[in-house]
């Protein structure tokens, strides 16, 4: 067992275990006078857990702390506990958590290390630490979604998911910065102000996921769940060097997310995993599956297993570039050496790209726009925000440019419809489709709605409502991390997450960030 730290039982929990204080920070540069969170550190740094053999528990995988803690080498408290000191030390400069549950985390961690002394293992995840993106609620935080009107609303009960992760042993550590309303490729908002990237802190981490991604690379929690309705898993798992999945439309129930399902595009989004290692999305994945009998659009379809894959038989397509925004030269190398990884474990691996793909954008966008932004004022409006971000202004800009009439609507869909078809018809040949997670490898602050085409690459899966993983495959002449995008057949998630396991042990996967 690791040798265990020299706090006194209550110590962390010293401050309230909602955490309602923040405070500025120097180095924070947000749009507003928000500024980065910062929590009350009651720890002697001296003598932290982090110092005392963690650091490679903690930039380890959740599947293997939950090995560990089974197998009695590390109690669920020294783990929470150093989780809790690493926010403590890297928080400040990423402000990637915005709500902290010390007291109630360290409590279950108390309660779990009893139980499993019992033999009482509650789940596959038991005693182990996760957080959430601010826009999935858990009881008695604040849960603001990025927007002003939200900035005190706190929930009565936990969503869907975070229910079953509960209920399979997990430990909520907190919250985790995103846009408002979770409509930015970055992480920015004008109660929380913006989080950094942890390898290069004048970047972005991406969005809307992207206090999850930072805090994640950073070694601050185990795993954490996202949403993605454009990229919003996807596209920070790649600008922080992890691994992410955004399911198949209908695989995981969506209660308890601001915004919520419904509409005429619900089809679009996902709640989705993001961890360090591919093994772990496939172990979140299979908690947070399955009906709630809430989310109207939810299935029962079983999850297959990344391990019953047959890598001899996988058949994969690639493409380099998507016809819309052409990708930077490091990009398109890394999905080069993915396609060459795969091709060496066994798989089948040719160029070919669909046709099709090239309507992404165009599509996409006018889907998004078809209303004027009449949806996203009321949903603004219904949460009592009367001040917006710098970035929403910008989104109902372009979404009041782009409005078109009933008949065109309706043209639009029967668009929507054929790429689907025409897509579904492409991967009759291939059973994964690897491509680029963006076209290019760094985010600027501020800058999504300069470089929209290049989320396209993400916006194709969610028309299709694939699954899509993302993971690892290389890093930058400037030392940033590239991702890799790999799509598969409907409610085939096992199959892409068996090939991001061949990119990640042939390629190397995450890397500790330099912070």
């Amino acid at each position: 067992m690791v040798e265990h730290c020299p706090f006194k039982a209550g110590v962390l929990g010293s401050s309230p275990s909602r955490l309602t204080r923040t405070q500025r920070i120097h180095g924070s540069q947000p749009f507003s006078d928000a500024g980065a969170t910062d929590f009350p550190n009651s720890h002697n740094a001296k003598a932290s857990c982090w110092d005392e053999g963690m650091k490679d528990i903690l930039y380890g995988s959740a599947s293997r702390m939950a090995r560990a803690l089974r197998a009695k080498k590390l109690s669920s408290v020294e783990l929470i506990r150093a989780h809790l000191d690493r926010i403590v030390a890297v928080n400040p400069k990423l402000n990637a958590v915005v709500q902290l549950a010390e007291e109630q985390a360290l409590a279950e961690a108390r309660k779990a290390d009893r139980a499993l002394a019992r033999g009482d293992l509650r789940g596959p995840l038991h005693g182990i630490p996760f957080t959430l993106k601010d826009a999935i609620e858990a009881e008695g935080l604040v849960s603001t979604g990025g927007t002003e009107g939200r900035k005190s609303f706190v929930p009565s009960q936990d969503a869907t998911v975070v229910r079953r992760l509960r209920a399979a042993g997990a430990i909520l550590l907190g919250k985790t910065n995103c846009p408002e309303l979770g409509w930015a490729w970055e992480t920015d908002n004008l109660i929380y102000g913006r989080t950094n990237n942890p390898y290069d802190l004048s970047l972005s981490p991406g969005g809307s996921s992207g206090g999850e991604s930072a805090i994640i690379a950073a070694g601050g929690s185990a795993f954490g769940l996202g949403s993605d309705a454009g990229g919003s898993v996807r596209f920070p798992a790649h600008c922080a060097g992890i691994a992410s999945i955004k399911p198949t439309s209908g695989r995981v129930p969506r209660t308890g997310h601001f915004p919520g399902p419904g509409g005429p595009i619900d089809s679009i989004w996902q709640i989705g995993p993001l961890a360090r290692s591919v093994e772990d999305l496939e172990l979140v994945l299979l908690v947070i599956s399955g009906p709630d009998w809430h989310d109207a659009a939810v299935v029962p379809m079983p999850l297959g297993e990344a391990r019953a894959v047959e890598l001899n038989k996988l058949r994969v397509a690639f493409f380099t570039d998507n016809g819309i925004a052409p990708p930077e030269a490091e990009v398109a190398e890394a999905v080069r050496r993915a396609a060459q990884a795969l091709a060496e474990a066994g798989a089948s691996v040719e160029e070919a790209r669909p046709p099709e793909i090239e309507q992404t954008f165009e599509i996409f966008r006018a889907l998004f726009c078809a209303d004027g932004g009449a949806g996203l004022e009321a949903l603004l409006t219904s949460a009592g925000t009367t001040r917006f971000h710098p970035l929403m202004e910008r989104a109902l800009e372009i979404q009041r440019r782009h409005a078109c009439s009933m008949p065109e609507y309706g043209a639009l869909v029967s668009r929507w419809d054929a790429f689907r078809r025409a897509m579904l018809g492409f991967m009759q040949r291939y059973d994964v489709l690897l491509s680029p997670v963006s076209s290019q490898i760094e985010m600027i602050h501020g800058s999504t709605y300069d470089r929209l085409p290049s989320f396209s690459y993400t916006m194709t899966y969610n028309l299709t409502g694939w699954p899509a993983a993302v993971v690892r495959a290389g890093t930058s002449s400037r030392g940033m991390p590239i991702g890799i995008q790999l799509a598969s057949r409907p409610w085939e998630e096992h199959v892409a997450l068996a090939a991001a396991r061949v990119i990640e042990e042939s390629l190397g996967g995450y890397h500790q960030p330099p912070l």
